[in-house]
């Protein structure tokens, strides 16, 4: 799928403007997303180096002639459909274009230490005086209060202080340790979250004219979407323990070794157990008093595992996904990154798009959006931009011709 497939229609956010002056990946997932929607967003950089990203390489995206561009495959990832435009925050000057864009936006995103925008005086005290109806979204690592604020924040940390690593690895007695998850999860859920405060707060500000502060930690994301770990704890009172890829309240609900490679395997229901019984040649599991009930597979579950895991060695992954899948058993072979990007499944449903590139740089492929709307979609308009690109296009904005 290529950046020109999908026909150009109103984005459900167009006429929307976000000054994004947040950096690396929570707050950029954010405004990624809502200009997929149509919104169009001014990304402020750092003259000279620009969002730190760009240099978090390699790899780079070639230019024309095959060298390093100022585009890494790290920032690839969350800043297409974005107008680059540096402007040194440290000067009068550069405070005093922000305090411009400022006037002509409706949303403004940044991921600085509480106070160190109103410093420079381009705070939410500042700018609400300007435009009071702005929606402002303040990303930090824990927040604007508590005792944690002044902490510098990141996904790496946040894993590790909000609960997510001490759940994720091989259990102790495997040998096993505090893993975290292998891409910047708690950036990417803050953005989330992030987004669904932002169109929240526009729906306020269309129903009554008011716009409003959004204090958002990457801390408290995290906490939330700890989810059913989080509440099986608060309901039992146990501390949830790493279970490798075991499941703490189904079961079988993991990935067992084939004779070639992993295979997981989701059990949901004791139906579902007992056609997996059939499948695997062990019908007789669905009728011991150990396995009948999830609940009591639960309790049996090193039992349970050790008949599966015999069971499944025997044959390919493969071959046991199709005799699986054919009995209505969900279960899917561990898929490696290049593979799923180059499944049929993955490119029919769009999720990978190819975005024309320039005199600079040649085509690039993205992630896609995995929004599929049928008045507004998602429209891929821009490739991540070279860093100040945008330079002229921002300013005429502050400056349009006379009518």
């Amino acid at each position: 799928m290529t950046s020109s497939d999908t026909k150009l229609v109103m984005g459900s956010l167009e006429g929307l403007r976000v000054l994004d002056l947040s950096r690396i990946l929570a707050g950029p997932t954010a405004t990624q997303l809502m200009a997929d929607l149509g919104a169009e967003v001014i990304k402020v950089e750092k003259p000279g180096c620009g969002d730190d990203t760009r240099n978090w390489g390699p790899p780079f995206v070639p230019d024309a002639e095959g060298n390093d561009s100022d585009i890494s495959a790290y920032f690839l990832c969350a800043n297409r459909n974005k107008k680059s435009v540096a402007i040194d925050l440290a000067s009068e000057e550069g405070v005093a274009l922000v305090l411009r864009l400022v006037a002509i936006s409706d949303v403004v995103v940044e991921n600085y230490k509480p106070g160190d925008l109103a410093r420079r005086g381009i705070g939410y005290e500042d700018l609400v005086k300007i435009k009071p109806d702005i929606i402002w979204c303040s990303i930090t690592g824990f927040g604007q209060t508590g005792p944690y604020c002044d902490r510098t924040g990141y996904d790496f940390l946040i894993q590790a202080m909000g609960g997510i690593m001490s759940i994720t690895g091989e259990p102790d007695i495997a040998g096993g340790t505090p893993v975290k998850v292998g891409v910047g999860i708690a950036d990417v859920m803050c953005g989330m979250y992030a987004t669904v405060g932002i169109l929240a707060a526009l729906r306020h500000r269309d129903r009554t004219g008011e716009g409003q502060y959004i204090d958002l930690a990457l801390y408290d994301s995290q906490v939330a979407w700890l989810v059913n770990a989080a509440t099986n704890h608060l309901v039992s009172g146990r501390v949830p323990a790493r279970l490798g890829n075991a499941h703490p309240n189904i079961a079988p609900y993991q990935t067992f070794r084939a004779s070639d490679q992993h295979l997981a395997v989701a059990v949901g229901n004791d139906a579902q157990f007992a056609r997996f019984t059939q499948a695997i040649g062990q019908p007789e599991l669905a009728k011991d008093e150990r396995f009948a009930r999830n609940r009591d597979r639960l309790v049996h579950i090193a039992a349970l595992q050790r008949i599966i895991e015999a069971e499944i060695s025997k044959d390919t992954a493969a071959s046991w996904e199709n005799r699986l899948l054919a009995a209505g058993v969900p279960a899917g072979r561990v898929t490696s990154i290049d593979t799923v990007l180059t499944d049929p499944h993955t490119l029919a449903r769009g999720m990978v798009v190819e975005m024309h590139g320039d005199d600079q740089t040649p085509p690039i492929r993205v992630l896609g959006n995995p929004l599929k709307m049928s008045a507004t979609p998602v429209q891929y308009r821009s490739r991540p931009p070279h860093l100040d690109e945008d330079h002229d296009a921002v300013m005429k904005l502050l400056n349009p011709d006379p009518a």
